[in-house]
């Protein structure tokens, strides 16, 4: 019987908060093992408004999230060699492309999202998971990073 190792899911963006929860997450499966899985979403109701030039709006942006992908792998390589990772790229609903992929992947156990500290709120993704329950909750664990902790701090408590 092989080894479970779980999965760590993080959602990427160019947000100082995506940047802690890879840091989260980079630094917990370098000290207890499993994979970082990276998840970039194109939001493709973007493209429909300009017909025409759909396809050409679509490559680019896959082509972005392609880069944004290899920069995160870069910074996990930084935090330690050897951390597994895998990339995803979906288009549609941020919110319903992580259920969706959640659903599809029993390895992932833990969704890792940071919260912004600004006055604005902790930011849509802590919003949109954090305050569920009952039949609206994901099956995984969601554990929430602030968004002001130093990777000093995140390494501590990894």
């Amino acid at each position: 019987m092989s080894e479970y190792k779980r999965k760590f899911l993080v959602v990427i963006d160019e947000s100082k908060e995506a940047d802690r929860a890879i840091s989260f997450a980079a630094n917990r499966v370098k000290r207890t093992g499993g994979t970082v899985v990276l998840l970039s979403v194109i939001d493709s109701q973007d493209f429909t408004q300009f017909l025409g030039v759909e396809e050409v709006m679509r490559a680019e942006a896959r082509e972005e999230a392609e880069r944004l992908l290899d920069t995160k792998r870069a910074r996990i390589s930084q935090i330690g060699e050897g951390i597994r990772t895998e990339t995803v790229i979906r288009e549609g609903d941020l919110v319903g492309e992580i259920e969706r992929l959640v659903s599809e992947d029993p390895g992932i156990a833990i969704l890792v999202i940071a919260a912004a500290g600004g006055k604005e709120g902790p930011g849509p993704l802590v919003s949109a998971f954090a305050t569920r329950a009952g039949q609206a909750a994901l099956p995984v664990i969601v554990t929430i990073i602030p968004g002001t902790m130093t990777d000093e701090q995140i390494v501590a408590v990894t």
